[in-house]
């Protein structure tokens, strides 16, 4: 039998609402900054260590366990309750974070950093599964804005932050990039403190028996996805033994996992979500906006550090007309969306803008002046803004009150997936035109002006990929000739983005517009789930 609270069908005011989401959006900053703010204290980082053999490690353990534990959120929040689950998983992270600070050998970081990840899954996902609890779907809109700040604040404020504890030796007596990890320590309190002050939704307690096995199979698969594609895809060649046993091996656990979700009462991922129209069509776009956005963004501060000379602060400040076009398109589009109650219109325009702002990223050279940047990067963080959190509100209004935990952390997973296959992609496009473009241009040099090579040899040659510091021992002619090689890589890499957005654009003409539920049909229907569960 199951006890529902009486506080159930008594919704929150505007008031209470935005003391809530002060928790949620300080839990989810601290999920979305730790993935950008290591990147640019990760040299820093190894080389105090002497762990340079290890350093990708220190991303993909991170990545590894935030990922697979996304979906695993979802479900076990829908049978516990919010609340105790979202604390768990802040907990979780800030203890991973003081001991990551506190690391002492590059082991003991990699470990630290697989404890924040297995928080910071339940930190990005349970955000918007909570705003789905107390916000009904048309009213969800006038909010939004506020969460796509924070992830255009930690796309800004994450290299910044990196590149500031990582250039100073010591910060009040402390290792500067130690501050990376500790500097979480006060929000999460604040975090655990508003969330528990705050925090008071009904849990509806369901009889329930978790499938400990689909679950088992569904991290295993995933982590063995994610090492195929960021470590030894990258690193050993796609064609490497280890890579294709590390993919072949996802393959064969995933299709375990989906006969297992297939026959189990009570699935870790319902199958049956995939008949809903607008639960497979928003998934697939998650998908691809995680590919074909996240996978080349993150080549912008390589072209301006590489490309333009600036340091690694200098080119996180440059990232700011991308947070502004985040930012004014999540509120812009939210309160449209609370006016009218229409949303189709929204991630079509945004991956349109998204798709020309890439194509037009493939025109960026040596001398392209910042003001021409910033329009570029305007535009893609305009569609960004447009299209991320109007796809979650169209999921949320379509599928059952009992499915939204684990239906809005599936979402959340496909983004990660697509996120972590884009970075693979893009990754290998660049390091492969690279290859192919530095020889042309070396060539050119020998032909015209053999002087320019002296002091270069092919070892220098060799570590430009990974160190382009060693960009500094060449003659400016052999520098002017290797940048060259670089913009023309970057340029089939936001090219090769460009028809990934194509597709979602097009997918997104497929998603269904249905009216959203209001005020009261929201509170009505989160009634009706727990009456159910009484039932």
């Amino acid at each position: 039998m199951s006890t529902k609270s009486p506080e159930a069908s008594k919704p929150l005011t505007h008031k209470e609402i935005m003391f809530v989401l002060s928790g949620l959006m300080v839990g989810m900053l601290l999920a979305a900054l730790d993935q950008t703010i290591v990147s640019t204290a990760l040299k820093v980082i190894v080389e105090d260590f002497n762990g340079l053999a290890h350093y990708t490690w220190v991303v993909t353990a991170y990545l590894l366990t935030s990922t697979a534990s996304t979906p695993l959120y979802g479900k076990i929040s829908d049978l516990y309750g919010r609340r105790p689950v979202f604390q768990f998983a802040i907990v979780t992270f800030l203890i991973g974070s003081f001991a990551a600070g506190a690391a002492s050998s590059m082991a003991q970081l990699i470990a630290f950093r697989a404890v924040q990840g297995l928080g910071a899954g339940g930190l990005m996902s349970l955000t918007f599964v909570i705003i789905g609890d107390i916000i009904s779907p048309r009213e969800r809109g006038k909010y939004q804005g506020y969460f796509g700040g924070v992830w255009g604040l930690s796309s800004v404020a994450g290299p910044l932050l990196g590149g500031y504890f990582s250039d100073h030796a010591q910060i009040l007596g402390v290792t500067g990039w130690r501050w990376i990890f500790y500097i979480n320590l006060p929000f999460g309190i604040a975090a655990l403190i508003i969330t528990s002050a705050s925090l008071h939704i009904p849990k509806v307690k369901r009889e329930h028996k978790i499938d400990y096995f689909g679950a088992l199979l569904l991290v295993s698969g995933v982590c063995s996805l994610l090492l195929g594609l960021s470590v030894y895809g990258p690193q050993n060649g796609w064609g490497n033994s280890k890579t294709i046993i590390a993919l072949l091996l996802a393959l064969f656990l995933i299709i375990v996992f989906i006969i297992q979700e297939s026959r189990t009462p009570e699935p870790i991922l319902p199958l049956t979500l995939f008949k809903n129209h607008t639960f497979t069509v928003t998934s697939i776009m998650a998908f691809i906006i995680g590919a074909g956005m996240f996978g080349a963004i993150i080549m912008l501060p390589l072209y301006l550090q590489v490309v333009k000379g600036d340091s690694a602060t200098s080119a996180g400040l440059k990232l700011i007309p991308f947070m502004i076009g985040i930012v004014s398109m999540s509120i812009f589009s939210g309160k449209m969306i609370t006016k009218h109650g229409h949303y189709k219109r929204y991630p079509i325009i945004g991956l349109a803008l998204m798709t020309s702002g890439l194509v037009l990223l493939a025109t960026l050279n040596e001398t392209t002046p910042f003001w021409q940047l910033s329009i570029y990067s305007i535009m893609i963080g305009a569609g960004l803004g447009l299209s991320m959190q109007t796809v979650v509100i169209a999921l949320q209004n379509a599928v059952e009150i009992k499915d939204l935990g684990v239906s809005t952390s599936a979402n959340t997973f496909f983004r990660s997936i697509g996120a972590t296959i884009g970075v693979a992609l893009f990754g290998t496009v660049y390091a492969n035109r690279l290859t192919h473009y530095l020889p042309i241009e070396i060539d050119k040099l020998k032909a015209s002006n053999p002087a320019a090579l002296i002091g270069a040899t092919p070892e220098k040659f060799a570590a430009l990929k990974d160190n382009t510091a060693v960009l500094n021992s060449f003659t400016p002619e052999l520098q002017a000739g290797i940048i060259h090689a670089f913009v023309n890589s970057f340029h089939v890499v936001f090219l090769s983005a460009a028809p990934i957005t194509i597709i979602g654009f097009m997918v997104a003409f497929a998603l269904r517009e249905t009216p959203l539920r209001s005020g009261a049909s929201h509170q009505a229907a989160k009634d009706e789930a727990a009456g159910e569960a009484l039932a």
